[in-house]
């Protein structure tokens, strides 16, 4: 079977696949669309990278941790996240990133990740799933709510959090009395 890729568009990938007998089987995670014209099988695929926690994002503006957590989730870097969210009409400089969580889900959810549909109160870092967006240095100005994003992951039983501020010795994080979540969003694998 003849594999040809054309690559039509950012991190899509158009994959025409010569005549299938005995079905399709991919062995790499992929979100797909399949449509079967005439004996060929067409798939639009988009490939998610595994979740790096040796290299962390690092937050370039002041404002940026919305979109540094986000590309930490989808492997990518801080600016390719950054030239996504502002087609997306999402940028750094909005207080809304900070303080709003629909722009964080709109990013993820471009990318094919599940998000939980509601924000769920931080109780103790053993009851948190095993990745989670959280909302740590809560704090209000002039009544309106504010936080800095991170990301908790849990692996091979060890957990940290990728904090993407860049005044951070390190920014894999394991001082959990130190930080303070409030609450947190579950990104689903």
């Amino acid at each position: 079977m003849a594999l040809i890729t054309y690559t039509a568009y950012k991190d899509w990938k158009l994959i025409f696949l010569g005549f299938l007998k005995n079905g399709l089987y991919l062995s790499r995670s992929y979100i797909e669309f399949n449509l079967i014209l005439g004996g060929m099988h067409i798939a639009l695929t988009h490939e998610r990278k595994a979740f790096d926690m040796t290299t962390p994002v690092i937050q370039e503006e002041p404002t940026g941790c919305g979109i540094a957590s986000v590309a930490n989730i989808l492997g990518k870097t801080y600016s390719q996240m950054k030239t996504i969210a502002n087609e997306m009409g999402i940028y750094a400089t909005d207080q809304s990133l900070w303080s709003d969580t629909q722009y964080v889900r709109r990013m993820l959810s471009a990318s094919g990740v599940e998000t939980s549909s509601e924000e769920v109160p931080f109780v103790s870092w053993e009851a948190l799933p095993d990745l989670a967006l959280l909302a740590i240095k809560y704090h209000q100005e002039k009544g309106k709510d504010f936080w800095h994003w991170v990301v908790f992951k849990r692996e091979h039983d060890k957990h940290f959090v990728l904090d993407s501020a860049s005044y951070l010795p390190s920014n894999i994080r394991t001082d959990f009395n130190e930080m303070k979540p409030q609450w947190f969003i579950e990104v689903k694998q």
